[in-house]
Parts: C-alpha cells; structure tokens; sequence
C-alpha cells in the first residue's frame, strides 16, 4: 500500500490554554491527569538528565512499517515550525526510522522535536543539538530498507497512549506525556494548582517546619513495646 497522507485538521483548542502547558512538568501533568497522559516510560530521552532539552510542540503523526520509513519521509514536507514529528513504529528496534540527515531537516524547518516509537540513529549528532529533544524507545545503527507504505497524519498509538494529529506533546527529563485538545482544557487548572501547592511546600521546608507541619499530616500512633 503506498504511503497515505491525511490534512491536516484545523486548530480547536485556544492557543492561550495551550500556552499555560509550557511551564509545566510532565511530572504534574502525569499526576494530575491520574496518568491518562502519560506515554510509555521506556520511550526516553535522548540526552542524559539535565542534559535533555524541554519539549513542547503539536504532534504530526507518522505511521511506519519497519523497516519501511515512507510515512516519515512525506511526514517532512508537512511539518511546520513548533511541531513534534510523532514517528509510530510499533515499538520495532531492529530499524533507525530516522537520523542526522532528516533529524536535521526537520530541525531547519522549525520542528521543536521527535519521538519515535522505536529505533533511531547517528545519536551523537542528535545529542548535540540543544534545542532540538530527540525521545526513542531504541538506537541502532540498522537503516530502513524501504519508503513505499505508512500514513501520515493519523490517529497512533505511542507507547500505549492514543495520539492524535495537533495533540499537545510535553517531554522532559521524567518521560513524556500527551494532551489532546480536550485534556488541555480539563486539567490546566489543577496542574497550575499542584506547581502553586508544591511552592508552597518547598517554602515551608526551607523555613525548617516538619514534614508533618508541611503536608498537615495527622499525629502519629505510638507503637507497642
């Protein structure tokens, strides 16, 4: 079957709500979303922590079939500048979906990042790119062998979480997590009220109260003797 490309849908969540998502950690939107956002943990980073660069851009979607890697390749020509190409490869290792010649075309086209759900290659050039996140499942030095299938612009599945095009991608050095244009809306709220509650936290531990004090526990039992 050649390589399937859909349009892309227009934009339906707010641009404001989306913007609030920029400063929270995947952390608190995985906790507050009781980790319906949260993607597979095995898809990970590619830099070492404190080392990985913040991820945040809307989701165009490439559906493969390793080792085929047609659906990337037409994924390219429909990026624009502050998307997250989303390569679906079903969790294959075997097969590089893709590496530094079009990690870097898809960084010059403005591309804020990549997660791919399998395999990727030429690691040490996209390590060093500080503000372009790489997230991969695997690395391996194995290329595609083909670009004839794959669809573009669909609705996948990312490491267990169902990703649609224009879904909202955050990553950090914790995991990734993904938000689809109801849950931006949904739980922005309480994510902005966990980042408020936490700061209250930490101020009151760096003004040496207790542990209990802080988190109002209730007073301990006493144990038998």
């Amino acid at each position: 079957m050649p390589v399937i490309v859909d349009e892309r849908l227009p934009e339906t969540c707010p641009a404001a709500a989306i913007e609030r998502w920029r400063q929270v950690p995947v952390a608190v939107a995985v906790d507050v979303s009781q980790a319906e956002c949260q993607i597979d943990r095995s898809i990970r980073p590619l830099c070492p922590p404190g080392q990985q660069p913040r991820l945040f851009g809307r989701a165009v979607t490439a559906l493969c079939e390793p080792p085929d890697f047609g659906a990337v390749l037409y994924a390219l020509d429909r990026i624009k500048p502050g998307d997250v190409l989303v390569i679906a490869a079903g969790g294959h290792t075997e097969t590089a979906m893709i590496g530094e010649i079009l990690g870097g075309h898809l960084r010059r086209l403005g591309a804020c990042g990549l997660v791919c759900d399998g395999a990727v290659r030429d690691v040490v050039e996209l390590a060093k790119w500080s503000d372009f996140p790489v997230f991969s499942r695997a690395i391996t030095p194995r290329g595609p062998t083909s670009a004839e299938r794959g669809r573009v612009n669909c609705s996948v599945v990312i490491g267990g979480r169902l990703v649609n095009p224009g879904d909202l991608i955050i990553g950090d050095d914790d995991g990734l997590a993904s938000l689809d244009p109801k849950s931006i809306v949904k739980f922005i709220a309480d994510a902005e009220g966990k980042l408020a509650k936490e700061a209250e936290w930490q101020s009151s531990l760096a003004a040496n109260r207790t542990v209990a004090e802080t988190f109002q526990l209730g007073s301990p039992q006493g144990g038998e003797r």
